[in-house]
């Protein structure tokens, strides 16, 4: 049975690219304030004291470091995954992140935590997608293509 991936892949790149986007549009107060409806920090303390948790071994200054490390790095990664650019390293970084995260939450949440959230399912999907060979819709596919010989 050979069935295409081109839309599958499309679907999951979007999916990852935009599930990293929309959290920090939430953490800069863009989508709502805390405590308003589908608002998970509403601000950047508030994500703050959330990493904290994730965290408890480093002081605030140092949480806030890792949190606009992580910040930064989800919104490079949301970007790749959405445009298609250097999609296989992007999807590697997706699944390194999350793998990360879902590796906190369990040891200083306890195991649901992670689950609760699926992230082992994103974890699994940026891995399959680094697995896939070609990305089509992409800015990948677009370079690639345009540098074939014919």
């Amino acid at each position: 049975m050979n069935i295409s991936t081109k839309l599958p892949q499309l679907f999951l790149r979007l999916s990852l690219g935009v599930g990293f986007i929309v959290p920090i549009l939430d953490r800069l107060s863009q989508l709502g304030l805390p405590g308003e409806k589908n608002i998970s920090w509403g601000s950047w303390e508030n994500f703050i004291d959330y990493t904290s948790m994730l965290m408890p071994f480093l002081n605030r200054p140092l949480v806030n470091v890792m949190g606009s490390i992580a910040t930064i790095l989800e919104l490079i990664i949301g970007i790749a995954l959405i445009l298609g650019i250097k999609t296989r390293l992007a999807a590697f970084g997706s699944f390194g992140l999350t793998l990360t995260f879902a590796i906190c939450m369990a040891i200083f949440l306890g195991f649901k935590a992670p689950i609760n959230y699926s992230v082992f399912p994103v974890c699994a999907g940026s891995l399959l997608l680094a697995a896939i060979q070609t990305h089509e819709w992409s800015v990948d596919q677009y370079f690639l293509n345009s540098h074939k010989i014919t």
